[in-house]
């Protein structure tokens, strides 16, 4: 890919102006809380983007595109079915929960609820669970700068490592934030004039259903079997292993973005938090999804469109999005394209990395290594936390390389951790008898449970390490498949070991289960502020779009 002066140009100036958030926000990061909580003090309108801008990683811009050329508009339902619900319900039932509570991370929430080693593990495995995402986002970013601007593979990981490194350690958790609203202009208006392009070349909408596959096009058709669509899901994993387990396991216990709702400031704001970031949310698929749905259709007029293989010979559908950027943007607006890659990888990893320390220092150093230390010390802590987050997805980033489609890698992680952590908050959170030992245990079951599922069974050459009991169509199927194994198996060991150990105490659930927790009331009666109506809207928009694209 050739780049000019002007596109390089773009490229520091972004680097120059991230660094400089950092540097800028600095002398306001005082204590850990600062550091790592932003003080609960960010206003609705940077939460909402945040909110968005926190998944909107290299996961979803370069693993959405890279899904939408592999699954065509069946990927449209990780919004459709596995977002927008999730995210309204996040917003009506469980913020309430965590903000009236004053925890600071999920798996304090966990301590509150139910005890310091449910806490404990939820920790270890949702930290885990960051180091390998925030790896995805870094091998992306790496491989972009190896393929557009010729960069080593290795030296693009420190480099991209180190930026974001210098920015989150500076500012803390506020530098992060601010950095993904301006990451999620950036991907806007870096993304949008690809598909306006794209589509220009293809010969519009026409074009696109002339020259793809009809089976590629359609949300709902072919889900009797996972033989009859390019998933290689059936209706019942689609429904139920992502619309409910995965989607409402992610967007409502996953810390990396119920973070951005706990740092409102106040509880209105946090419930409207992840609704109004619904909106964006559902139209998203135009920008991320649509490029690899274009890429099928100029696949037909020109050969300059395929895709390259990986080193084991399969298609690299991760290239979709650089392959579109080299065939299709002049000078200057290459670099704003470019610019705005560079920001979603950025975006993700950053999130990832203060999510981590955030749980690290909180969860398990302050809970276990040193209980009354002074806040200079937790900010330390969290600095230096942030320094081993960076090294360790380093680290996973030589992972990634292994899958020719990182969205197939995000969903199996989130099956092994997200999955059995949702049976354990919905159980924990609508029925008061659930106790403690019964979620520990559960939680261990469900993880167990995950692995064992991944072990027997083989999709794409990944996993059947253990054995070869099943092959699924696809990654995504058996990624979908184990998410709802795992949180089935969390759901019933919980409710079993329930009956026979003792709950805690009413009076200490207050505020932690729905039916002992009071209920908000809008001192304003204005509808647009209360988060039950604008959930709604969001839901009916979003049972629209299922229908027109059936």
């Amino acid at each position: 890919m050739k780049l000019e002066i002007v596109d390089y140009l773009i490229i520091a100036i972004y680097f120059f102006f991230v660094i400089g958030i950092g540097f800028l926000l600095k002398r306001r990061v005082k204590t850990g809380n600062d550091f790592l909580m932003s003080n609960r003090s960010i206003p609705l309108w940077i939460t909402s983007l945040a909110f968005i801008s926190a998944n909107l990683g290299a996961q979803e811009v370069l693993g959405m595109a890279a899904s939408g050329a592999k699954y065509g508009l069946y990927t449209a339902h990780f919004y459709w079915l596995g977002a927008a619900f999730a995210m309204v319900f996040l917003g009506i039932y469980m913020m309430p929960f965590y903000y009236g509570s004053k925890a600071r991370s999920v798996p304090e929430y966990l301590k509150l609820r139910f005890d310091e080693k449910t806490r404990t593990f939820n920790a270890i495995t949702f930290a885990a669970m960051t180091v390998f995402s925030s790896g995805i986002s870094l091998y992306a970013l790496a491989m972009l700068m190896q393929v557009i601007l010729g960069w080593d593979f290795h030296l693009s990981v420190w480099i991209a490592a180190g930026i974001v490194l210098i920015y989150t350690y500076l500012g803390g958790l506020t530098s992060a934030v601010y950095n993904e609203v301006l990451q999620f202009f950036l991907i806007v208006l870096g993304i949008a004039p690809l598909v306006y392009l794209g589509l220009q070349k293809a010969g519009g909408w026409e074009g696109i259903v002339a020259n793809v596959d009809n089976a590629k096009l359609h949300l709902w058709k072919g889900m009797d079997s996972p033989a009859g669509n390019p998933m290689g899901v059936d209706a019942f994993a689609m429904v139920f292993g992502l619309g409910f387990v995965l989607a409402f396991g992610y967007w409502c216990t996953d810390f990396l973005v119920v973070q951005r709702a706990m740092i409102s400031r106040n509880l209105n704001e946090a419930r409207r938090t992840p609704i109004i970031a619904a909106v964006p949310k559902i139209l998203m698929p135009l920008i991320v999804i649509l490029p690899g749905i274009i890429i099928l259709a100029l696949q037909t007029q020109s050969a300059a469109f395929d895709l390259p293989l990986t080193e084991s010979g399969q298609t690299n559908y991760n290239m979709v999005l650089p392959k579109l950027l080299e065939q299709l943007y002049p000078s200057g607006i290459l670099g704003v394209g470019i610019t705005a890659l560079i920001a979603s990888f950025m975006s993700g990893m950053a999130g990832n990395v203060t999510a981590f320390n955030t749980v690290w220092t909180f969860d398990i150093y302050q809970s276990h290594i040193k209980k009354n230390a002074s806040e200079k010390h937790y900010l330390n802590v969290g600095k230096a936390t942030t320094v081993v987050g960076i090294l360790a997805s380093i680290a996973t980033a030589y992972v990634a390389q292994g899958f020719n489609s990182i969205m197939d890698l995000l969903q199996l992680v989130f099956g092994f951790v997200n999955a059995p952590l949702f049976a354990t908050f919905f159980l924990g959170m609508f029925w008061r008898r659930t106790t403690g030992h019964a979620a520990f245990w559960g939680l261990i079951a469900g993880t167990a449970s995950a692995a064992l599922t991944h072990g027997l069974t083989v999709a794409e050459g990944k996993g059947g390490w253990i054995d070869n009991l099943h092959t699924f169509q696809s990654g995504t199927g058996q990624a979908f498949n184990i998410a709802w194994i795992a949180f089935v198996v969390c759901f019933v060991v919980t409710m079993v070991l329930s009956f026979v150990t003792k709950p805690k105490a009413k009076d200490e659930l207050v505020g932690l289960v729905y039916s002992l927790t009071p209920r908000q009331t809008d001192p304003d009666k204005r509808w647009y502020k209360n988060p039950l109506w604008l959930g709604i809207i969001v839901l009916i928009a979003t049972i629209v779009l299922n229908i027109i694209f059936y």
